[in-house]
């Protein structure tokens, strides 16, 4: 195959990186084929002062790069598979998604102390509401501090700067070649990390058969059915990054069945309310749904409420 195609993609090193992994995937299986990179700036990249939550608009990452696509200026586009909203452009279909990498949360710090070692009034950075009530249940007594950035400005503020320790995810860290940096690996069960930490995933247009063809020759079967359940989870739950949600999905092909861990929190992180579900690997979208359900019915839509009161109290470092 000799063709050249056209991939969107934010500019962070990070993003380039993942557009990279994509690359040689495809040419793993298309040798000859190449791809020139579409350097797109995002509401989110633009918004820098801004933190997630206090963004009221879905899609900040995705929504300039997709539009590439949408326009034809593009022929697909390369995301995180967490920044993807769970309602694309009806014009669109996440045409593939790539193996997973580790989906963990990990701890960086100046010392060698874990979290839970920490002492009182540390101050812990994170630019997650997800990792923030984690954090508090696992070391009551530091201070969460909200952080905004790329992986490598938000490691030098926690190496250079005014934080003691940083939880960010292990799947970054691990591109940017900064595993070094890591002290503490969290498990996932344990803390639960964000639907769809570590997935790359790749938009196109749905009546661009040709690329479609192309880009699923790439996507890991495994990845696929567990992103599926993840994002059906905050789909029916309707949770973004205004209420914070942890969920992994653990696929078995030998098996053929996937189990779904998923946790949500009071605002104040003395509650939790804690859900497994196994299905058929087939009833990936299923599980997610009924995880979604038995949570709303067990009081999850009550913490959301906390949570909208909750977060007018929080500012940006």
């Amino acid at each position: 195959m000799n063709d050249n195609y056209r991939v969107a993609t934010r500019g962070s090193k990070l993003a380039l990186i993942q557009t990279e992994i994509l690359n040689r995937s495809l040419r793993n299986i298309f040798p000859s084929m190449n791809c020139d990179i579409i350097r797109i700036k995002s509401m989110g990249d633009i918004k820098r002062n801004k933190f997630l939550f206090s963004v009221n608009e879905k899609g900040i990452f995705e929504k300039e790069v997709d539009r590439a696509v949408l326009e034809e200026r593009a022929d697909f586009a390369v995301h995180s598979i967490k920044d993807i909203p769970t309602e694309l452009d009806g014009d669109l279909v996440i045409a593939s998604i790539l193996k997973r990498e580790s989906p963990n949360d990990v701890l960086i710090g100046k010392s060698k102390m874990k979290l839970e070692q920490l002492p009182k009034n540390s101050r812990v950075g994170t630019s997650s509401l997800r990792r923030a009530v984690q954090i508090k249940r696992k070391n009551h007594d530091v201070t969460v501090i909200p952080i905004r950035g790329n992986v490598e400005s938000r490691v030098k503020k926690c190496i250079d700067g005014p934080f003691d320790a940083l939880v960010l995810a292990e799947a970054g860290l691990k591109r940017l070649e900064l595993s070094d940096q890591i002290i503490q690996r969290f498990s996932y069960l344990e803390f639960v990390p964000a639907p769809g930490q570590g997935a790359i995933g790749i938009v196109c247009r749905k009546d661009n058969k040709k690329v479609l063809g192309v880009l699923q020759k790439i996507e890991d079967k495994s990845t696929r059915y567990a992103i599926d359940a993840e994002r059906s989870l905050i789909q029916y739950l309707n949770a973004g990054c205004r209420f914070p949600v942890g969920a992994i999905a653990i696929p078995n092909l030998r098996t053929k069945r996937i189990t779904l861990h998923a946790s949500v929190f009071s605002a104040d992180g003395s509650q939790s309310i804690n859900l497994k579900k196994s299905d058929v690997i087939s009833n990936a979208v299923k599980v997610g749904k009924e995880v979604a359900n038995d949570l709303l019915s067990r009081g999850a839509g009550d913490f959301a409420h906390e949570w909208r009161e909750a977060l007018e109290k929080w500012t940006v470092q």
